[in-house]
């Protein structure tokens, strides 16, 4: 199976995306919804939960492991892949979402100024910055941290005028900081399911990227170039859930992200 991680619900953006784009696949997904949001959480926190739950994923099948975490894959992946992968886990692989949206985000830019909204913790990591100042020295990233807006997405309260009083406030916040940003991406999984309060808030010359449709064809070029890793993946268009809370907990809040008639299992670590 592909595991996919998130520290709660946010990732299920991202396995969408992966099963639309990739649906012969078997997928295993893990969210650590007991113990989210990691926005706020320290590195070694963070790193410590990550690997848990990279451990249970191996543990049960997952060869390749992608962390649909904006927060794991920039406080926790690089620690994983360099100093755990090669002396416990040589053949297994473990991927972020960061990279490879840092890659791709320069593209869509005409003015190269670019706005980032993501969680507390993504934002003062400053992976984004790193990242795509790797391969695209010449832009000009702009970051703002939204911390209502996982909490509005998990309380069900999109559509509500609170939603739309909280987005326009942190949309205007963004684009009074840089005016000449004509790009925005969302570096929280969560965030997708705000696009309608995002989009009526951005003015119309503004691009919204998402980071599912990135990571997913990231994703099909990596099974592309590596074969000995997509030799070793099942292919029955299957897909399980695991929850560090309980799976009524889960089942429910699925729901919110479009996932109905699902069975989650309730794990501990």
């Amino acid at each position: 199976m592909i595991g996919v991680f998130d520290s709660g619900f946010g990732g299920l953006t991202i396995l969408r995306d992966l099963r639309k784009a990739l649906p012969q696949y078997d997928y295993l997904y893990l969210g650590d919804n007991a113990r989210a949001p990691y926005g706020s959480r320290s590195f070694e926190t963070i790193y410590r939960y990550t690997l848990q739950a990279v451990r249970e994923l191996f543990a049960r099948g997952c060869p390749l492991v992608i962390l649909a975490c904006n927060t794991a894959s920039a406080k926790a992946l690089r620690s994983i892949q360099q100093q755990v992968l090669p002396v416990e886990f040589p053949d297994r692989r473990v991927l972020g979402i960061v990279r490879p949206t840092a890659e791709e985000i320069g593209k869509f830019s005409k003015t190269g100024h670019i706005g980032i909204f993501g969680t507390s913790g993504t934002v003062s990591s400053g992976s984004y910055l790193l990242e795509i100042e790797h391969f695209y020295p010449e832009l000009k990233v702009t970051q703002h941290a939204c911390p209502m807006w996982v909490p509005l997405v998990e309380y069900g309260e999109r559509g509500t005028e609170g939603a739309k009083f909280f987005v326009k406030k942190d949309v205007d916040a963004l684009l009074a900081a840089d005016p000449d940003i004509d790009t925005v991406l969302l570096a929280c999984t969560h965030y997708p399911l705000l696009k309608d309060e995002i989009l009526a808030a951005l003015p119309p010359h503004v691009r919204l990227v998402f980071q599912g449709d990135i990571v997913a064809g990231k994703t099909v070029d990596y099974l592309e170039r590596h074969p000995e890793m997509e030799v070793r993946l099942s292919k029955n268009g299957k897909c399980s859930f695991l929850t560090t809370d309980t799976a009524k907990f889960f089942e429910k809040g699925a729901f919110l992200f479009g996932m109905s008639d699902i069975s989650a299992e309730s794990l501990t670590f």
